[in-house]
């Protein structure tokens, strides 16, 4: 028992003594692998349910599926995300039973959250559709396929919830093979009950389900396991308002976030069916699962920067903290610029993955040169948007969350679609891109200004 404790010192230290470089990779690395798993596994998917199934209204019922689903990414990212920052910054103080209490709360909060929302959507699951865009001729697939998936939704989250707090606590390999393991379940369980029992979209949800069951199932036992930096101790479960109130605060950015893109996804939906119906809601499905694998590599090196940032914060290590930031920011823009290039470049092999309909790859391609044109400054914005979050700041990280998709999106895709038909519609991405990229720069290198003067030897005068 000795041996371990010392061990779990160590993971924590090590925080704050290793290499920025060597550290990054050691945490993020793992994140990368297992959320480039999952992003691959969801393409995989849109292609195996655009094939299996001889009908392209399947896509768009597909695509009015996302932004509920990220409603309810949104919901595990408000205890998730605040958990895990919360938890970096109370560990760098060296308050773990503080990180216990954050540990044991959130248990609760996730279930009761989960069957809260899975109800309501089961219940007023047609009205919700109909607002993201579900055309009649869509609104039976996505129906079916959200009534079979909204069951394990609850698993989603408190596997998500608890795989950033395993990360943050210390075990960025273990959290990494949660993805892998559901991943592929799923890519082994979805063609098996699309193509050969014949269960269509719903085989695909049914699929999702076993795998969201077995990925909750390996995240609680790291957690029921006494020998980890942490694990569940009595006395931390009852729900404690001065507790919960930090983590809601934190994880209220990622919310918002995701929150936010479901309002424009409706509104992005409607206007798309206004001016070119169901094949352009097709053509945005090509669009997301095309940037999905490039964000989602962008995401794991934020969830392997956020240890780092919030320790080093907690414990005033400035410098530390500065080279992390500089680092992530210059690979995540490396990142998006590859996929900016190759969005660019084939466009028709992109869209033909996803579908048949030869109108919709058509679309898709003309979706895809004006949605990739300034993809390559998103990378610096996640990873800016993610450092406030790290930091506590939930306010900053909130209001650069919104600027693309509420500030700028919104009212352009009311300002151009007028003038421009269809093709303002997706030249609203580029240009709320480019303009949100500006503002984050702006606060961002104001904010490290603050963060220097906090470091000089004369701040605490």
């Amino acid at each position: 028992m000795a041996t371990a404790s010392i061990n779990n010192q160590d993971r924590l230290r090590e925080l704050g003594t290793a290499p920025i470089w060597r550290i990054l990779i050691k945490y993020s690395l793992p994140a990368v692998v297992g959320t480039v798993v999952s992003a691959i596994y969801n393409i995989i998917d849109s292609i195996v349910i655009g094939h299996a199934i001889d009908d392209p209204n399947v896509v768009s019922g597909i695509a009015v599926t996302f932004p509920v689903m990220n409603l309810v990414v949104a919901l595990g990212m408000l205890i998730g995300a605040g958990a895990a920052t919360r938890i970096s910054i109370v560990l760098g103080q060296n308050d773990k039973r503080m990180a216990e209490l954050i540990l044991g709360n959130c248990v609760q909060l996730t279930i009761f959250v989960g069957l809260a929302y899975a109800g309501l959507f089961s219940i007023f699951i047609d009205p919700i559709l109909k607002i993201f865009g579900a055309s009649p001729n869509s609104l039976p697939y996505a129906r079916e396929f959200m009534l079979w998936v909204l069951p394990g939704c609850v698993l989603q989250n408190l596997t998500f919830s608890y795989n950033n707090v395993m990360r943050a606590s210390g075990y960025p390999g273990k959290a990494m093979y949660t993805n892998i393991i559901g991943a592929v379940i799923n890519a082994i369980l979805a063609p098996l009950f699309l193509f050969c029992f014949k269960w269509g979209i719903r085989g695909a949800a049914i699929a999702t389900d076993i795998a969201m069951l077995t990925t909750a199932i390996w995240v609680m036992s790291h957690f029921f396991n006494k020998k980890n930096t942490l694990h569940f101790v009595k006395g931390t479960y009852r729900l404690q308002w001065r507790v919960i109130r930090g983590v809601l605060y934190i994880g209220m950015a990622p919310f918002l976030i995701n929150v936010a893109g479901s309002a424009i996804n409706a509104i992005i939906n409607n206007t798309l069916y206004g001016y070119g119906g169901d094949n352009a809601i097709a053509a945005v499905v090509v669009f997301n699962r095309f940037v999905t694998i490039f964000v989602f590599i962008i995401i794991g090196i934020c969830q392997g920067m956020q240890p780092i940032i919030g320790y080093n914060y907690g414990s005033q290590r400035y410098s530390r903290l500065f080279r992390t930031l500089w680092l992530a920011a210059s690979i995540a823009t490396v990142i998006t610029t590859i996929g900016c290039i190759i969005g660019a470049t084939c466009p028709h092999f992109i869209a033909s993955l996803f579908m048949q309909d030869e109108a919709q790859i058509a679309e898709a391609v003309n979706c895809l040169h004006y949605t990739t044109m300034m993809f390559w400054v998103v990378g610096f914005q996640i990873v800016s948007t993610n450092f406030f979050q790290a930091l506590g700041m939930a306010a900053k990280s909130i209001f650069l969350s919104l600027t693309r998709q509420i500030i700028f999106m919104i009212p352009l895709l009311f300002i151009l679609p007028p003038h421009f038909g269809l093709n303002g519609v997706w030249m609203a991405f580029p240009i709320s891109d480019l303009t949100a990229a500006i503002v984050t720069a702006l606060l961002l290198f104001w904010q490290l200004r603050r963060i220097r003067a906090l470091a000089t030897p004369n701040a605490s005068k």
